[in-house]
């Protein structure tokens, strides 16, 4: 029993933690009208080993490429690449609408590849859905 707890706690130490996943209202509970509703696919442990490794394979591939960067042509090119790719990261639609975000993806050159991403997360089958105007006062600083 001693072996499956420690695997379970190196997989758990290899996560990514995810900030104000479940947040709480005023009264302890979670506000769904302006998070969402909770999904139980995210509050689940990984099933397979490789689970982990495949939701941090474009953080571990950054990594990979800046790292290669830096020895390549100084420090100064990885700092401009993430200053780029923090610029496009902050290029967003209305926070109801669905964002493509093909600035990341070409500062990325993953635009011109199709991936399992781009045919299977239809954006009008997503589990968020809230009211348009309460999420845009919400993102706002408003409520």
């Amino acid at each position: 029993m001693s072996q499956n707890s420690r695997g379970l706690r190196s997989q758990l130490k290899d996560s990514v933690p995810v900030a104000g996943l479940c947040p709480q209202g005023a009264y302890g509970v979670q506000d769904s009208l302006r998070s969402g509703f909770t999904s139980v696919k995210n509050e689940l442990l990984p099933s397979h080993p490789l689970e982990l490794s495949e939701k941090n394979f474009q953080l571990n591939q950054d990594k990979m490429n800046f790292s290669t960067l830096r020895n390549i042509q100084g420090l100064h090119a990885p700092l401009k690449l993430q200053m780029e790719y923090r610029a496009a990261r902050q290029i967003q639609r209305l926070p109801f609408l669905p964002s493509s975000n093909l600035a990341l993806d070409t500062l990325r050159g993953s635009d011109e590849s199709i991936g399992f991403e781009d045919i299977l997360c239809d954006p009008a089958q997503s589990e968020v859905m809230g009211e348009p105007h309460m999420m845009v006062e919400y993102k706002l600083g408003l409520l």
